[in-house]
């Protein structure tokens, strides 16, 4: 969209809060929970601010589908649907397979891609862009605007980004997705985190790096540049040089940040002079709960003065100063 964007085009970024009620259905084998639309409302505020960090605003135009969606009555969605057939719509593969698998389709399901489609007949679009999951729900954009009488858009489709993981798309559900409003330590230590069989889609959908080059380098040189380039792109030059120092100084080096920050144990956390360890990850917040909180040390993922901690039902002498260690990047220095 900013490539569009910059050869003089007029850009929509459509935020889908109507649609995003019913979610969709998209490589599902069960049926999707319904989002309460103050939840949807909520992650569109996120959107919103999270494209300026991409797009030049100025000359943006940011729509919901509600605009369009909201008002219809139903004997306008009726006449909408009339479009439509039943075997166009179960030409889409994950509704025939959940069919033929006795799986649950429900009718708000099924008409998640007609939904979509008219967006493309609201915005008289003249090109769609999307990932290649949303094959089907383009193509049926283009098909729904021939019978409105416009001329049908053309579809634009991106390959899908792996997660962290190299194995499934990037998913903020499933724990495996880089968020790019993340601190910019954060941020590279995920670039840094992938599997090296990921360079080459990172380098060619992420950047504008010559592929070439990036495939000369060695693979531990590729992923530096690599989260170096996508850390500038949203945080800075300057950010970015900051977050690879860190990285080389607590990673490749073993030795402690530069700065550390600070948590000031409340005296409602001792007792005889220690600490429930569980306790003080909720109560720090280096984790969200104490079931989270029991799973990290469970896991071996929190230390206490370089010491790795087992049980989760042990109290600990604390003395000022004392670093403590949650996974690979969070460190916080322990005052009385």
């Amino acid at each position: 969209m900013a490539q569009f964007q910059k050869l003089g085009h007029k850009v929509i970024f459509m935020i889908g809060d109507y649609t995003g009620m019913i979610g969709d259905p998209s490589g599902r084998t069960e049926e999707r929970p319904v989002l309460a639309p103050q939840q949807v409302l909520a992650n569109a505020r996120t959107y919103k601010e999270q494209v300026r960090k991409i797009l030049e605003v100025k000359d943006l135009q940011v729509r919901f589908n509600s605009e369009w969606l909201g008002p219809l009555r139903l004997a306008d969605f009726l006449a909408v649907a009339n479009k439509l057939t039943v075997p166009r719509l179960l030409e889409r593969d994950d509704f025939t397979r959940r069919l033929k698998e006795g799986a649950s389709l429900t009718v708000t399901e099924s008409m998640y891609p007609l939904l979509q489609a008219y967006d493309s007949v609201a915005l008289k679009a003249d090109v769609e862009l999307g990932g290649s999951d949303q094959k089907f729900n383009l193509l049926l954009g283009r098909a729904l605007q021939e019978r409105f009488k416009q001329e049908p858009q053309v579809v634009l489709m991106v390959p899908l980004l792996l997660g962290t993981d190299g194995a499934q798309k990037m998913s903020k559900s499933l724990g495996n997705a880089i968020g790019i409003t993340e601190p910019p330590k954060e941020m590279y230590g995920k670039v840094m985190s992938i599997p090296d069989s990921l360079l080459p889609s990172y380098f060619e959908l992420l950047t504008d790096e010559d592929l070439g080059r990036a495939e000369s380098l060695h693979p531990m040189e590729a992923k530096q540049r690599l989260a170096r380039l996508i850390v500038s792109q949203f945080h800075g030059e300057r950010q970015a040089q900051a977050a690879q120092e860190h990285f080389n100084q607590v990673f490749r080096k073993k030795e402690l940040p530069s700065e550390l920050a600070e948590f000031k144990i409340p005296h409602s956390l001792l007792k005889e002079g220690k600490v429930w360890i569980v306790a003080l990850l909720t109560e720090s917040g280096l984790a969200s709960s104490k079931a989270q909180a029991r799973r990290l040390i469970q896991q071996g993922g929190v230390e206490l003065d370089g010491k790795r901690l087992t049980d989760p039902e042990s109290s600990y002498a604390i003395a000022p100063g004392i670093i403590l260690k949650v996974g690979k990047r969070h460190f916080l220095k322990l005052i009385l």
